[in-house]
């Protein structure tokens, strides 16, 4: 392959030939024509072209008349997710296993409607909450369909939802290390199939984004999650292969790896603890009161903390929006430089 550039005033023009990339050049051509020939680039392009001054940069992680699903956001990271993104203006719909969300998501769905408008002029989004199981195929797509049907569109999905048990790898009942990989793995594939069907349905470019975890990338010291661990590396191997299948139809596929995060909603802290039995919750203090774990843990990471489910906010309004659209088949790991080490 070869490459060439030409300067115009100020527009630049990248071309691609190559005998084995036609289709490759066809989408840098067709971006060149998009983006070049009919208005400039944002932030030096804009500028040098003499287009009026504004603030781009915050601008692309703008959600304003986009519609996201966010799978698992009763409550935790998907709740505190699906809020950042109708802060950011998006109409998002919360699916969840409950059949109807209980008081603390209503607060937070009354919280949103009494958000100012932004500086823009353009006004919040709003919440929505649908029961689903992630598991089930035909539903999910049933579901997402009558979403994309609804608001003429779906743009984001974010696959949250997910369990989490621990036991003995020598004595790990196959049923439950098979729900593990239904829960986590089946259920952001058939999450992320449904959305990406309506995207490419409707012609509209979106986000995949899948919450995996640094547990697919690393063992964690002093926690048994053989079970977990498997479903969460699938997950980051899925978004992968999903990002280059889906590239040519404008779709780009993500994940996050979060590391430990204290997820902690109306006093539920979500972590989940098991012996081969559905997660149970437990109290924030009865986790953190078990002796040595929060020390144990801690120090796994060099900033020496556990991670606050608000500080996933960023890296999803990042993948989710315009400020991320050259980035896809990437994890990016939330996890206090614990896999740095």
């Amino acid at each position: 392959m070869t490459s060439s550039f030409s300067r115009g005033s100020p527009r630049r023009r990248l071309y691609l030939k190559s005998s084995h990339c036609g289709h490759l050049y066809q989408c840098i051509h067709a971006c060149d024509l998009l983006h070049i020939h009919m208005q400039p680039r944002p932030g030096v392009d804009a500028a040098l072209a003499g287009a009026s001054p504004t603030r781009s940069a915050l601008a692309m992680f703008s959600l304003a008349s986009r519609v996201a699903l966010v799978t698992g956001a009763h409550r935790g990271i998907g709740l505190e997710i699906a809020l950042a993104l109708a802060e950011a203006g998006a109409v998002v719909y919360c699916l969840d296993i409950q059949a109807e969300p209980d008081n603390a998501w209503l607060t937070v769905q009354r919280h949103v409607t009494k958000l100012p408008a932004a500086q823009d002029g353009q006004k919040s989004g709003r919440l929505e909450y649908i029961s689903g199981d992630v598991r089930d195929q035909n539903a999910m797509w049933a579901a997402v369909e009558d979403i994309a049907s609804r608001e003429g569109r779906i743009d984001i999905c974010f696959a949250n939802a997910g369990i989490y048990a621990v036991g003995d790898c020598l004595e790990y009942p196959a049923e439950d290390f098979r729900k593990m990989l239904d829960v986590n793995t089946l259920g952001a594939f058939v999450t992320a199939q449904a959305a990406g069907r309506q995207m490419v349905r409707l012609g509209t470019p979106g986000s995949i984004i899948l919450t995996a975890s640094i547990s697919g990338s690393i063992t964690n010291p002093g926690l048994r999650s053989v079970a977990y661990s498997t479903s969460k590396a699938a997950v980051t191997q899925m978004a992968r292969s999903m990002a280059c299948e889906l590239a040519p139809k404008g779709i780009r596929v993500n994940s996050i790896s979060p590391g430990y995060i204290v997820t902690e909603c109306v006093g539920i802290h979500d972590v989940y603890v098991s012996q081969f039995h559905a997660p149970s919750r437990m109290t924030l203090v009865s986790f953190l009161s078990t002796p040595g774990l929060e020390e144990q843990l801690s120090v796994q990471n060099p900033m020496g903390r556990f991670g606050c489910v608000d500080e996933l906010r960023g890296i999803a309004l990042y993948l989710a929006s315009d400020a991320s659209t050259f980035c896809t088949g990437t994890d990016i790991k939330v996890d206090g430089g614990q896999c740095a080490w």
